[in-house]
């Protein structure tokens, strides 16, 4: 019996070993300066990420996809230490900083308290499928594929052009049933976040009630109550430019019965205490919107400057941009793969 154990487990190891070898052996290596390889391993864990995120096995022909983009990845980070553009730890602090900032603050939101290190790792983890030491170097790297490709396809770019007044127009006319605005209120709102445990649903409760009673349904008592979520350990937060479409997707997010109770106030009234699966809110409405097709010189979100037509420019001038974006990416890796700039290891990828 101690034979044939030790002869399974001799077995076993001799195959675990043969797949972690097989595993480092090379699905293609880029030379364009110098040798470097991407690993059967590095190949795998990035299709096990698409395949996490799309929630689908991708294809054979998807597979090799992904070594395509890898391969010309290194070849474009190549072709940048070549030429000596590189890109800076400010230039990317500059694009991740505001990434991070704004998740800190829907996560303070969420959980009524500042995230620590661990759970804005994960995140960023679990959004973008690397931890943020990792997103970091991701993030590098694109934005050094993306200066290399301005720079050496500069003049596709400067050729781009703002879309006409008749190109908008057209536009505007063929879309027009999209650009309606629903009746829409604009809010002023108390919202007191509920802790852990029912200790912390208890605290929030008590808090979200003794306000509602210092308010006494005044409108301005609630102005004045509001801005003393500004005090340190105030225990509660307030924002007075939200607004709310009357449709079924926004009731979808803040339910019916925030919805209704909300749509049932006047202008200055102020709400109950209203309850959700993360705290308190009491609510006042400072404006309405009647239902309306938006016309081109009107806000295309309420509280914003941009106005529909430059809403529909912006969008005619990305489409063009994002055509420029292809055919010069196409003709930049087109010149990288030019000789003998890279090698696939066919005999690798059959697994």
């Amino acid at each position: 019996m101690k034979r044939f154990l030790g002869a399974v487990l001799l077995v076993f190891a001799a195959s675990t070993l043969a797949f972690a070898q097989a595993d480092l052996q090379p699905a293609a290596i880029v030379k364009l300066i110098k040798t470097e390889p991407i690993t059967v391993k590095q190949l795998k864990a990035e299709i096990a990420k698409i395949e996490e995120q799309s929630k689908r096995t991708l294809s054979a022909a998807e597979r090799r996809k992904v070594l395509d983009l890898l391969i010309d990845a290194k070849l474009v980070m190549q072709a940048a230490e070549r030429d000596k553009l590189a890109v800076s730890d400010n230039e990317v602090n500059q694009q991740l900083t505001p990434q991070i900032d704004q998740l800190k603050a829907a996560m303070k939101a969420r959980l009524g308290r500042e995230a620590n290190a661990k759970e804005i790792d994960d995140a960023v983890k679990a959004e973008t499928g690397y931890d943020l030491a990792d997103f970091r170097v991701q993030m590098k790297q694109q934005l050094t594929y993306q200066k290399y490709l301005t720079t050496k396809k500069r003049s596709a770019f400067e050729a781009i052009k703002p879309p006409t007044e008749a190109e908008i127009s057209s536009t505007y006319d063929l879309y027009k049933p999209n650009f309606v605005r629903p009746d829409t209120v604009r809010l002023s709102m108390i919202f007191v976040p509920r802790g852990e445990g029912a200790d912390g649903y208890k605290k929030a409760r008590e808090l979200a009630d003794k306000l509602y009673a210092e308010i006494g349904g005044n409108g301005s008592k609630f102005d004045e109550v509001s801005l003393r979520s500004q005090m340190p350990n105030s225990g509660f937060q307030a924002d007075s430019s939200s607004y709310l479409e009357k449709s079924a997707k926004a009731q979808s997010l803040v339910g019916p019965d925030f919805m209704g109770a909300v749509f049932s106030l006047k202008v200055g009234e102020v709400s109950a205490v209203l309850e959700n699966p993360k705290g308190f809110q009491i609510v006042k409405v400072t404006e309405t919107y009647a239902q309306k097709t938006l016309e081109l010189s009107d806000p295309y979100r309420l509280g914003s400057r941009g106005t529909v037509r430059e809403y529909i420019g912006q969008m005619l001038f990305q489409q063009t941009q994002q055509k420029v974006i292809e055919a010069a990416t196409a003709e930049l890796v087109k010149e990288l793969r030019a000789g003998n700039s890279f090698q696939v290891f066919e005999k690798n990828l059959n697994w």
